[in-house]
């Protein structure tokens, strides 16, 4: 299972997805000019990460070493999501009603969710 991630982590995992193996320089790149991290804050994630089995080396060029990830964007997410349904007990009623009174939560969003849920009734009858 995916280690807990913070959230400079998930950036650096985001640099990873979004542009594929990338070295601790490019990664450091991704990060917005007036929030960028050292280089070494950035190398030091992404050890932690390497740790955490989310990341892996995969090559070198020079004395650079090449990451990518090791984890899915969608592994990540559902990790995410979990977290934050356990946090509240499991209840996702507070979750979606943050989501309506907020505005973030579409029709369209509504109708994908439905067809989702038929899907997965679907499933569950036969098994």
């Amino acid at each position: 299972m995916l280690p807990k991630l913070t959230k400079p982590e998930l950036q650096i995992m985001e640099a990873l997805w979004s542009h594929g193996p990338s070295t601790v320089r490019d990664i450091q790149a991704t990060f917005p000019q007036e929030h960028r991290p050292a280089n070494t804050t950035v190398h030091t994630m992404v050890c932690r990460l390497e740790v955490k089995k989310a990341v892996r080396r995969v090559g070198k060029i020079g004395k650079a070493l090449i990451f990518e990830a090791r984890v899915s964007r969608t592994t990540a997410h559902h990790r995410l999501i979990d977290d934050l349904l356990n946090f509240f007990g499991g209840q996702s009623q507070p979750i979606v009603a943050r989501l309506v009174e907020s505005g973030k939560l579409t029709v369209d969003d509504v109708r994908e969710a439905k067809q989702a849920l038929r899907k997965h009734a679907r499933k569950d009858k036969s098994s």
